[in-house]
């Protein structure tokens, strides 16, 4: 079990970030892996993906798109998952892996997938019941192993959540606490499982079927780790790091606003339903909005914070990822839970820089807040 890895979460996303990754270092000879991927939800939608997770021949990732001005397109056939286990059919199984044979979690389940129901609460450790949510789930079998041989694990989550790991732990000792856990396992949960932050980016654009995804040449998986032995693998999308900060205030100011900038004028102008961010970028008006954009408010932001350089190659990488001529990457989905999106991506900024400065001002970006406060 030295690197074997359980992953909650079946998505097209961690099929072409995280298992391409160690299917990747695997190849090129790393002790990592294998992966058994575990379906948490009921949803019968995804249940094909269960059983494809088991063909050995793998399952295809394309990788299209624009790395510095050239063309990229390339297929991987990625190899690193050899099972798919669903959660609430295969219980014992899920426990018996996590237990004896794991040393890695890896979980995407969502933003909200670290909510914890009054269901969950009520039903306590013992109760033969299967928990709904995550991280109940993830507390039994941490529960379970720390009486099997309390092994040390270490957990890297990948949802979109501002310092996810300290999240996740947190959410998992108030759990604890509830359920009446002894002191013992607290000790251990703090001591010997090692949950990191963590981001992610990467543009994952479509879904092969039953499982596979066509995506963008740029990724990043960074980590933030005080001691770098605690990542057992390298890759060059891997950057281990003490501090996750900058990364996520690039990714989430600038491409994620710059999204969110894009979803409002496709909303408001009333654009046609199925617009691509490559389409919409197409009206050298809009293109000349975003650069603005950028240029008048964004930039300008992070130089407050001494990230100008950092932030002048994000926009130029950004704008290119945006531009990519294979990935067709619908402003409908964006939109989604936009007047979240945009208090996170766009006050929040505000936020930030105004720490620094609290005179600055950013007229773009406060237009935008504005208008989706109405």
């Amino acid at each position: 079990m030295k690197n074997q890895i359980l992953q909650f979460g079946t998505s097209r996303f961690l099929q072409a970030h995280a298992d391409l990754f160690v299917h990747e270092a695997r190849e090129a000879g790393q002790d990592i892996g294998p992966i058994t991927v575990v379906k948490t939800t009921h949803s019968l939608e995804r249940a094909g993906r269960v059983a494809a997770f088991g063909d050995p021949s793998g399952y295809q990732v394309r990788i299209r798109g624009l790395s510095d001005g050239a063309l990229v397109e390339r297929s991987v056939w990625v190899r690193s998952v050899v099972a798919g286990l669903d959660a609430h059919e295969n219980w014992p199984q899920v426990q018996d892996e996590f237990v004896c044979r794991t040393a890695i979690v890896i979980c995407n389940v969502g933003e909200a997938g670290y909510a914890v129901s009054a269901e969950d609460i009520a039903l306590g450790p013992d109760d033969s019941k299967l928990p709904a949510g995550f991280p109940a789930k993830l507390l039994r079998l941490l529960l379970a192993r720390f009486y099997g041989g309390a092994l040390p694990l270490l957990i890297l989550p990948c949802e979109l959540i501002s310092e996810n790991g300290k999240v996740l732990r947190g959410v998992l000792r108030d759990l604890a606490i509830t359920w009446k856990l002894d002191d013992s396992f607290l000790t251990w949960l703090g001591a010997q499982v090692n949950i990191c932050n963590t981001l992610v980016d990467r543009i994952v654009s479509e879904p092969l079927e039953p499982i596979g995804a066509i995506t963008e040449p740029y990724a990043l998986w960074a980590i933030e780790a005080s001691d770098p032995l605690t990542i057992p693998f390298s890759h060059p999308a891997i950057v281990v790091t003490d501090d996750l900060t900058p990364f996520l205030r690039l990714k989430l100011h600038i491409l994620n606003l710059g999204h969110s900038f894009l979803a409002q004028i496709w909303m408001a102008e009333k654009h046609q339903p199925d617009e691509t961010v490559r389409e919409i970028l197409n009206d050298p008006d809009i293109l000349m909005r975003l650069t603005e954009l950028y240029r008048q408010d964004i930039v300008p932001g992070f130089t407050v914070w001494g990230m100008r350089a950092e932030a002048q190659a994000y926009v130029i990488s950004t704008l290119e990822r945006f531009r990519n001529p294979y990935l067709n990457h619908r402003l409908s989905d964006i939109f989604h839970n936009h007047a979240l999106k945009v208090q996170r991506r766009g006050a929040d900024f505000l936020t930030w820089v105004r720490q620094r400065d609290a005179t600055f001002k950013m007229e773009l970006v406060d237009r935008l807040v504005k208008a989706v406060a109405l």
